[in-house]
């Protein structure tokens, strides 16, 4: 029996070719010092870890829409945290925010002959989710480049990923109008809204950017970098009920359900304030020690005025960069993993432990 090789339409996983660099870092007489794929590494709050605790006999199959508490939970953060109208607001819990980026496509629907737009340097993983469903990705900043292209979803991505560029207002509403006229949705990935440092970040959730409207615009969410929940995989999508309703509808017949401690979780994660600007303090510490070494070492930091990344660069090859770094035990993320017009920067997490990131400010300084 011959079988098709999905992963044919795929490109190469981009951590895989990150290998030979990382066993190099790894060499470091001082260890390695992770800061490439951006995994939390600070502890799980408590009042977290209790509520998967509490909730961990669940023995009947959970609600692929969420419990109430949970889609409560989501519409009240929403609300709070991006401005958006609780009143008529669609809410799904997903399992992390990257499977629900990978299978969107499918999700809707979108085929071949389709058409979806993603940002020109971006999270590699919207690519693939056009790729799966047999679509046409058209990297572009510019919808007016577009032409007569039958488009049926606009991703985009404020605070980016890598970059850490923020959008603004203006610019999500024009998306939001131009997708609008044309049928197609919206989808914003906002999984570092609230890491604004030198720029403040909007949603797409907010009147100002839709106009005190919900249709064809969707919010992508995740708890893996507000409360180090990675490893929970906890995340949600908001905005259109319409659109949220058919979601639903097919991730009851798929199975895409979040586990019902993680429900739990989620429930107390989102209502709880405190431990994420606790964690906020911590990143903006790390950030700008590891800013001020990449200055001294000869590196510009451009965008980067939000988010978990500082974007890079010196001009030169990103995978050259990046053997750079690995010289020194240090792991980045070369640009290339971001598409074309990333090739000439690195993207540097901030998710290592304190003693990490002393480590490889002192190793810049040498």
């Amino acid at each position: 029996m011959s079988v098709s090789r999905l992963s044919e339409r795929l490109p190469d996983f981009p951590w895989d070719l990150l290998a030979p660099a990382k066993r190099v870092a790894a060499a470091h007489p001082g260890g390695l010092v992770d800061l490439s794929m951006g995994t939390p590494v600070d502890p799980v709050p408590a009042v977290v870890r209790a509520a998967l605790t509490e909730a961990s006999d669940s023995p009947g199959y959970p609600l692929t829409a969420g419990t109430p508490a949970l889609r409560a939970a989501i519409a009240e953060w929403a609300a709070r945290n991006c401005g958006a109208l609780a009143d008529g607001l669609g809410v799904l819990p997903t399992i992390g925010s990257k499977e629900l980026v990978a299978w969107l496509p499918t999700l809707l629907g979108i085929g071949p002959g389709d058409t979806v737009v993603i940002p020109t340097v971006c999270y590699p993983t919207y690519e693939v989710g056009v790729r799966l469903a047999g679509a046409t990705p058209v990297r572009t900043d510019s919808l007016t480049s577009l032409g007569p292209a039958r488009v049926r979803l606009v991703w985009v991505n404020s605070p980016s990923n890598p970059t850490g560029q923020v959008l603004p207002a203006a610019h999500l509403r024009k998306v939001v109008e131009w997708a609008r006229e044309r049928g197609a949705v919206v989808a914003s990935d906002e999984c570092y809204l609230t890491l604004g440092w030198e720029s403040t970040p909007i949603s797409v959730l907010s009147p100002e950017v839709n106009s005190g409207r919900l249709d064809g615009v969707l919010a992508v969410h995740s708890l893996s970098k507000r409360s180090n929940l990675a490893g929970y995989r906890a995340g949600f999508v908001a905005g259109d009920p319409a659109i949220v309703s058919e979601l639903l509808a097919v991730r009851k017949h798929g199975g895409l359900i979040v586990p019902a401690p993680v429900q739990a979780a989620m429930v107390v994660a989102l209502g709880d304030e405190d431990h994420a600007t606790v964690q906020r303090s911590v990143y903006a510490a790390r950030r700008g020690v590891l800013r001020d070494a990449l200055a001294k070492a000869g590196f510009e930091i451009e965008h980067s005025g939000a988010g978990l990344y500082l974007w890079a660069t010196r001009d030169e090859d990103s995978w050259a960069t990046a053997d750079w770094f690995a010289e020194r035990g240090i792991l980045v993320a070369p640009g290339a993993f971001y598409g074309p017009a990333g090739e000439r920067h690195v993207r540097v997490a901030l998710t290592a432990t304190d003693e990490r990131v002393a480590a490889a400010v002192e190793r810049l300084e040498i």
